[in-house]
């Protein structure tokens, strides 16, 4: 469309611009008419946000299919026992520094504090496998007031399992590990199944000691088993007699003296301690043990009896002396000649004890048994196995 030009622009000489320096006007009505539609957008949105809030202010439950008591009862009817002492199911959702958060589908937030999250000492829940996602049994120990979270605690658990799998484990006479955490006057504190027990210096091997043993993991069997008093006493020597395989008695074995007593010397057998009495060092008197045994002296010693329960063993080197006096004037040949002794010494108790046994079947032969040529007392009847009962196979009676 070509341009209007006035009569005062003539007048004056004005002239139009070229065509290619004049401005389009079609842009201009463009923008102011996408500007009226933004800001018609912009009212219609805020009505209704305002008329949504005053909705949700007034009357929130506006088209809902229930109501809020309906809500409200179904919650309750889903609801759990929540006093403390009940073991509910829960998932880990979070985790911080403090502890996890639990899902246990209650109306309130459970928290399990780091404290509660494991038997053991952790710095993080993390270490004892805490994670979201994890579903777990905890035990509810008490509430926050302030904003009504529940407290909860997987400790508690793993205590009461602890103990009932001491119980169990001292039932079968079972060996266990531990690890000593500590020492002190009456013997050192382990930690055993996730609990802590005293082990006596009297329950604690010869073979090495509370020092050596800090902070190591040993072996331990258990002694008392007592949750309602919380005592938990082990043994350290009793499972190294386990170890060692129930020791027969009548054999012999090589044992280093540890120490010296006025009656006696205590012998270290492969970390048990026997005792090896005055008595039982030689035919010949011993007024001075010193004189004869030193400590660290290699011997070889005779079994005479084993108390498993007090992990009590007494030794004997005098039933091994080729001759009487040997321990204290040729101790060695006492040891080259130990095993031999030994046998023979078996035998012997295995013959009085057969010619024991047969006088008095001379009184009662109804009793329907023989004595073989061999010292096998054996069968006049069915009732016993054929080749009879051996007599070198019954324990030596302890000698006082």
């Amino acid at each position: 469309m070509p341009m209007a030009i006035t009569a005062s622009q003539l007048r004056w000489g004005w002239r139009p611009p070229p065509k290619h320096q004049r401005r389009p006007m079609a842009p201009v009505v463009c923008s102011v008419a996408i500007e009226n539609a933004q800001k018609k957008e912009r009212a219609r949105l805020k009505t209704l946000f305002e008329e949504a809030y005053e909705r949700c202010r007034t009357a929130p439950t506006e088209g809902v299919s229930f109501s809020l008591q309906q809500f409200t009862d179904a919650l309750d009817k889903y609801d759990y026992e929540s006093e403390v002492g009940t073991k509910v199911k829960g998932t880990v959702f979070a985790t911080d520094a403090g502890g996890a958060y639990v899902d246990i589908t209650a109306k309130s937030t459970a928290y399990l504090p780091l404290q509660e999250a494991c038997i053991s000492r952790i710095k993080k829940v993390e270490e004892a496998g805490i994670v979201p996602g994890l579903r777990e049994e905890f035990m509810i120990i008490g509430e926050n007031g302030t904003d009504d979270t529940l407290i909860l605690s997987l400790r508690s658990i793993q205590y009461d399992l602890a103990w009932e799998r001491c119980r169990q484990l001292q039932a079968e006479d079972a060996v266990v590990k531990g690890k000593v955490v500590s020492a002190n006057k009456g013997g050192l504190v382990a930690q055993v199944e996730g609990l802590k027990g005293f082990v006596p210096f009297s329950q604690i091997s010869a073979k090495s000691t509370g020092e050596e043993l800090l902070e190591q993991e040993i072996s331990f069997k258990f002694v008392e088993v007592d949750e309602e008093q919380s005592r938990l006493v082990l043994s350290h020597r009793k499972a190294v007699a386990e170890s060692q395989g129930q020791l027969g008695i009548g054999s012999v074995v090589i044992g280093s003296v540890q120490s010296i007593k006025p009656y006696g010397a205590f012998v270290d057998i492969g970390g048990i301690s026997g005792l090896l009495h005055v008595s039982q060092i030689s035919h010949d008197r011993i007024t001075d043990i010193a004189t004869v045994l030193q400590p660290g002296d290699i011997l070889k010693v005779m079994i005479l009896s084993h108390d498993r329960q007090r992990g009590r063993v007494s030794l004997s080197t005098k039933k091994l002396e080729p001759s009487p006096g040997d321990m204290i004037r040729n101790p060695k040949l006492v040891f080259e000649k130990a095993e031999e002794m030994a046998q023979t010494f078996r035998q012997r108790i295995a013959q009085a004890e057969a010619m024991a046994r047969a006088d008095m079947l001379r009184f009662q032969p109804e009793g329907g048994l023989g004595l073989s040529g061999e010292g096998i007392l054996g069968p006049l009847s069915s009732d016993l196995p054929p080749e009879g009962v051996n007599l070198s196979e019954v324990p030596l009676a302890e000698e006082s």
